[in-house]
């Protein structure tokens, strides 16, 4: 596997567990802490030239994440914290278990409370507090409603699932070069314990 896209800056050299996996094509840059059992994506970007970045144990960062804070601020991941694709944290805290959808956006001061979900593409302001177990949506996000306990299950399987990944990557992920056909009864990824939530709720009537 191709090397890792680490820099230091400043003397400051990013940190990474030996338990975790970071796709090559991520950056990390100076003050990046990436804790045990985590998963940072491919074209994830973790630039710590100004403040310091915190993935905390089992957390995931996914594709072409950004985080990023100003100079003496702390941006962190709490344990088992989950970030969809896209999406940007800068100078935040997002707390233990909780969710941030696809392509929100987390500003300097505010904090995400433990078991929470900021929904896809929502808008949470500077200093904005969030408080434990809620839906948050919207530009700007408002708390839309308490999660239900079957949510928070959800989430948590989600999350078991990319720790996971990261256990299968270290394992198994290799460089290669492509095939030029698709070969006689190619193989599937299965998955069929991890279910859309959507699907869920319908099973439970």
């Amino acid at each position: 596997m191709q090397s890792l896209r680490v820099y230091a800056i400043d003397g400051i050299v990013p940190v990474v567990d030996p338990t975790a996996y970071v796709h090559p094509s991520a950056v990390l840059i100076g003050d990046v802490i990436v804790g045990p059992g985590c998963y940072v994506g491919p074209c994830a970007s973790l630039r710590g030239d100004f403040g310091r970045l915190i993935l905390e144990a089992g957390a995931n960062l996914q594709d072409t994440c950004v985080m990023h804070g100003f100079p003496g601020t702390d941006t962190v991941v709490e344990e088992n914290g989950h970030i969809g694709h896209g999406a940007v944290l800068h100078g935040c805290r997002v707390g233990r278990n909780a969710l941030i959808g696809m392509n929100a956006v987390i500003m300097d001061n505010a904090v995400i409370g433990e078991a929470s979900v900021v929904a896809a593409s929502a808008f949470v302001k500077a200093s904005q507090e969030i408080p434990p177990r809620m839906l948050v949506a919207g530009m700007p996000a408002k708390v839309i409603r308490p999660l239900s306990d079957e949510e928070i299950a959800w989430k948590a399987d989600g999350t078991r699932t990319y720790q996971e990944l990261t256990r299968r990557c270290l394992a198994t992920m290799v460089e290669t070069a492509p095939l030029t056909a698709v070969e006689p009864d190619r193989p599937r990824i299965e998955m069929p314990d991890v279910i859309p939530l959507t699907e869920l709720k319908k099973r439970g009537g």
